[in-house]
């Protein structure tokens, strides 16, 4: 998986070890655990809130979705 998000950016072994050169610098040794920690986490919760979703839609039930649509064709009365 790293292999493909690498060649997508196409970055070689020169430009990565300059990028966590710079993040060392401006993060410091102790502050990258942590940062990780918390993109994990995100990471993880965002999985979760798009399995709901999915599950949401796939739960859904059909007949509500008719009853929506059968009414945007009809003309209100005006007064």
């Amino acid at each position: 998986m790293l292999n493909s998000i690498l060649l997508l950016f196409n970055l070689g072994t020169g430009e990565i070890i300059v990028i966590v050169l710079i993040v060392l610098l401006l993060f410091g040794g102790k502050k990258i655990p942590e940062l990780m920690r918390g993109l994990g986490k995100g990471v993880k919760s965002f999985k979760q809130g798009m399995n709901e979703v999915e599950e949401e839609i796939k739960n859904a039930d059909p007949i509500d979705g008719k009853k929506e649509s059968s009414n945007q064709g009809k003309k209100i009365p005006e007064k």
